[in-house]
């Protein structure tokens, strides 16, 4: 199984992609929302973790592409600091299918993750 990671902080970005290889998933790290948008296409993963708030492309830009553009039916998790309420409803609104308050329990999104994939 693949995931793309779309995530502007490095360490966060690190910190997950190592997490998700040790469980034995392919990892596409994106350190920004553009690469994520090309990456998306080219790869094909079978679940995306974005941030909301990254630099050239936020988060919202990546479920409105992959969900209302594109129409693909690939699981998206938003990841986001607290207080961001109104953006996280417009990414269920978009079609997101969880979201996770940073900062999370690695644990926690290995669960998450394995449910959503497992539909």
């Amino acid at each position: 199984m693949k995931i793309l990671i779309a995530e502007d902080d490095e360490m966060m970005l690190k910190t997950m992609e190592f997490k998700l290889m040790r469980e034995g998933y392919e990892v596409v790290a994106c350190p920004d929302g553009n690469v994520a948008l090309d990456k998306i296409v080219l790869e094909n993963p079978d679940l995306i973790l974005s941030d909301i708030e990254m630099p050239f492309a936020s988060g919202l830009d990546i479920v409105n592409k992959v969900k209302v553009e594109l129409k693909l039916n690939i699981p998206i998790i938003i990841l986001s600091a607290v207080g961001l309420e109104k953006t996280v409803l417009k990414a269920f609104e978009l079609g997101a299918d969880d979201f996770i308050t940073k900062p999370f329990s690695p644990n926690e999104l290995i669960m998450r993750i394995k449910r959503l994939l497992l539909k």
